[in-house]
């Protein structure tokens, strides 16, 4: 799935660092920092898989010679605590291909050097090789005076200043999540990114009456591992996989995103399957088949066999563990502490529990419930959907295939459903 992510650093000379050394560890090359006398010597430096450098129309020519430009950079800045470059760390779509990451890319350093008036150095790198490999991902480094003919000139305040830095660097979020998703249409992605801040992104869903967008956006921003705990993890997945076996997270910060993440998956599976109900139900409908029916061939599409080739018992054991449940009901301890999108996924999975099956088939039909009266008792309506989809999946193979015979005794030249059973 398609994520953001864009942050946006200083190389300060108080935190004892220069422009020349971060432009040759980000870029894999050999620069001499003429201010301090020191070689930064960074070629054998592998997963870099392009380089290059943007400058303003007026720019002199030796801002194409990366070694010069920062040295330039380096000689512009006098005080001992100046910010003598900015980065812009840019995560790529591992949907789209390495061309179409190179030039959204570019789009995006070129709109630094129209907008700032500055110098533009980028670094794409490829997925670490023992990490995850959609992990695409692009360095910008930046000056932070304007390059003009004569060389390095005013500050660029717009980006510092309090009042306008959060500004500009928020209209910049905004033009990479649409260069993004323009990549993604392009390749007929369906996946979108977004720069808002989760509560911005839950407020929408609610506006647009999407309730399960919502419920999945209800939830703390994604914990950040840091590089020991990350490393920490990445040999441990390495591990796992080599001895055939699931991943388990080996630290507390890991078993926290891990969890997270396995929350998420879940809640897009979720939605998968009910567009499949959906679509299913008023196909069904089209052809002129009565709510009930239409309602069950819904849910026998939702539960069939998908497009990852996955079994019906391979998602409910999935959910099951997802919500904090087995089929076998295990009672092994679990973590201290709450896990609220489980919570939520949970009470989601739950909430049509003890309601009445044809109002929960007419809400597939996309109207609004209607009242089905409060004398209205468990024995003497129909099941719910929820009801419905347990019978399903937990009745005996045999049992099931004699009623889908039945079913389909004047549909005999279409493959017969085999059931589920456990």
């Amino acid at each position: 799935m398609a994520s953001y992510h864009l942050s946006v650093k200083t190389i300060k000379r108080s935190a004892g660092r220069t422009a020349t050394a971060a432009a040759a560890y980000r870029v894999g090359v050999r620069i001499e920092c003429q201010r301090e006398g020191r070689v930064h010597d960074y070629t054998r430096k592998q997963g870099i898989e392009e380089t290059f450098i943007l400058t303003p129309k007026d720019a002199p020519d030796w801002a194409s010679d990366r070694s010069r430009l920062w040295n330039e950079v380096e000689a512009s800045e006098t005080r001992r605590n100046s910010v003598t470059a900015r980065e812009w760390e840019l995560a790529l779509p591992s949907e789209i291909s390495a061309e179409d990451r190179s030039r959204i890319t570019r789009d995006f350093a070129q709109e630094l050097v129209s907008r700032y008036g500055v110098a533009v150095d980028v670094a794409i790198h490829a997925p670490h090789r023992e990490g995850d490999q959609r992990n695409h991902h692009a360095h910008v480094l930046t000056s932070t005076r304007k390059l003009e003919a004569g060389g390095f000139t005013t500050k660029t305040r717009v980006l510092d200043f309090a009042k306008t830095g959060g500004v500009e660097i928020e209209q910049m979020r905004g033009l990479w999540a649409e260069l993004q998703n323009r990549a993604l249409e392009r390749v007929g992605e369906v996946e979108r990114v977004d720069h808002r801040s989760l509560e911005k992104q839950r407020e929408t869903a609610l506006d647009r009456g999407d309730k399960l967008s919502a419920e999945e956006l209800d939830r703390d921003p994604e914990l950040k591992l840091g590089p020991a705990a990350n490393s920490m993890e990445r040999r441990a997945k390495v591990m796992a996989e080599r001895q055939g076996r699931e991943y388990v997270p080996v630290t507390e910060r890991g078993a926290v995103v891990h969890a997270a993440r396995q929350a998420r998956a879940a809640f897009r599976e979720m939605r998968e399957r009910l567009d499949i109900a959906r679509e299913t139900y008023g196909i069904e409908r089209e052809a002129g088949q009565g709510r009930v029916s239409a309602g069950l061939a819904a849910l026998r599409a939702a539960t069939a066999k998908d497009r990852d080739g996955r079994t019906p018992d391979d998602i409910r054991e999935r959910l099951s563990q997802v919500v904090g449940r087995s089929r076998d009901k295990d009672d092994t301890p679990k973590p201290e502490g709450r896990n609220y999108a489980r919570e939520r996924l949970k009470e989601i999975m739950e909430k049509d529990a003890g309601r009445d099956g044809q109002a929960a088939v007419h809400k597939l039909d996309g109207h609004g419930e209607y009242n089905l009266g409060e004398d209205t008792g468990r024995e003497a309506r129909k099941p719910s959907v929820n009801e419905r989809l347990k019978d399903v999946l937990n009745k005996p193979r045999k049992k099931q295939e004699i009623e889908e015979e039945r079913d389909q005794e004047k549909e005999r030249d279409i493959d017969r459903d085999p059931g589920l059973s456990h």
